[in-house]
């Protein structure tokens, strides 16, 4: 029978809710790693037993895992990140020179053809690559050979990849974001990179229209469209309509511009959500009331959907992974807040439920739609 598995990483460990196709009662398994911060978990879509999943402590430092039965149990996987670029340096926050360091694993992507293969976006910024299943990790170095890494400047969260998207219409075709540096493309497997930020502006670094040094949270792309992509800047809601060569605002009507999260419908190509945050400075949702906004005509028109979520004293946020979207019909939105909620909703965004609450802070939440 078909169902869903949700995949949550959280600061104190990992979770593993399924339910069947009618996604009205979930199993809650957990916690897996328990006192480890999961960064972020992802299925293959290749494979569905199998799961990637990053972890770390202050102790250990970074730890890989694999599973290769739905997460029922684990394995340990390569540690070990072999760097193929030149060490070089980026800029720190008061613009002196700081060398490049290893520090955790942000994304895991893995192949849309094989399950072997995955990619990981770390910190500080490098993107690599496993064709072993998880065994051993190599860089794909043109990214950080590029030439501009040394503007690279860390977000509040550190310097780090955190979104890999492939283009399921060109396998040669990636997408990658850091914070604080933008959005890049290769259009050769990785050999050569360009920076994909024209039309963002950014008042906050010394040339607001730089070609890199914006601090992009995340972007989102719907396969039906892969030359359509949907972005959440720090400030600005943005869309491109040619493969990031250019962008235009779409915040339109929100109440703020300002948050992490971007997620796209997985049967509607125009159909984006987002939850804004307060501000730069102030994490939480505006006014105390927890709503995800959608828009059904890719951007500028937007709609609060707040039915199920708590509408006073909330304040909570939701971060850059946070949020996905399964394969069903209708389309099941699901997302994870600081405050340890996951909330879903089996009718694209109309209604919700907690479908678990009182977790640790939730770091990510992806979702495998089953057989």
């Amino acid at each position: 029978m078909s169902g869903v598995r949700v995949l949550v990483g959280t600061k104190k460990g990992a979770f593993i809710l399924t339910s069947d196709a009618s996604r009205q009662h979930w199993d809650v398994n957990g916690p897996f790693f328990g006192g480890w911060e999961m960064y972020h978990l992802k299925g293959s879509p290749a494979d569905p037993n199998r799961i990637y999943a990053s972890q770390s402590n202050a102790w250990n430092g970074q730890t890989m895992q694999r599973s290769d039965d739905g997460g029922r149990t684990w394995i340990t996987i390569g540690n070990k990140f072999v760097y193929d670029g030149v060490p070089g340096t980026h800029m720190w926050y008061d613009g002196t020179p700081h060398p490049w360091e290893f520090k955790r694993v942000w994304h895991l992507e893995p192949s849309l053809t094989d399950p072997d293969t995955v990619y990981a976006g770390v910190e500080d910024a490098a993107l690599f690559r496993s064709s072993d299943a998880g065994m051993t990790w190599h860089e794909i170095s043109g990214l950080r050979n590029h030439g501009s890494g040394a503007n690279w400047q860390p977000g509040a969260g550190g310097l780090c990849l955190h979104t890999i998207i492939l283009d399921p219409s060109d396998p040669q075709r990636i997408y990658i974001a850091i914070s604080a540096a933008g959005a890049f493309r290769t259009d050769d497997g990785g050999a050569t990179w360009k920076p994909i930020n024209r039309g963002l502006h950014s008042l906050y670094i010394p040339d607001p229209t730089a070609e890199v040094g914006h601090c992009v949270h995340h972007v989102a792309m719907h396969p039906a469209k892969p030359g359509v992509l949907f972005m959440q800047k720090h400030w600005d809601v943005m869309r491109s309509d040619d493969a990031g060569d250019n962008w235009h605002e779409i915040s339109g009507d929100l109440p703020t511009d300002f948050g992490f999260v971007i997620d796209v419908h997985s049967q509607e190509p125009e159909t984006v959500y987002v939850v804004p945050i307060k501000s730069d400075s102030e994490h939480y949702v505006p006014d105390g009331k927890l709503r995800v906004y959608r828009s059904r005509k890719g951007g500028n028109e937007w709609e609060a959907l707040s039915n199920g979520l708590p509408q006073s004293d909330c304040y909570v946020n939701v971060l850059r992974d946070a949020m996905a979207v399964d394969k069903m019909d209708p389309c099941g939105v699901y997302f994870g807040t600081s405050g340890g909620q996951v909330y879903a909703s089996s009718d694209a965004g109309d209604n919700w439920t907690a479908i678990v609450r009182d977790l640790p802070a939730v770091l990510s939440v992806e979702v495998q739609t089953l057989p």
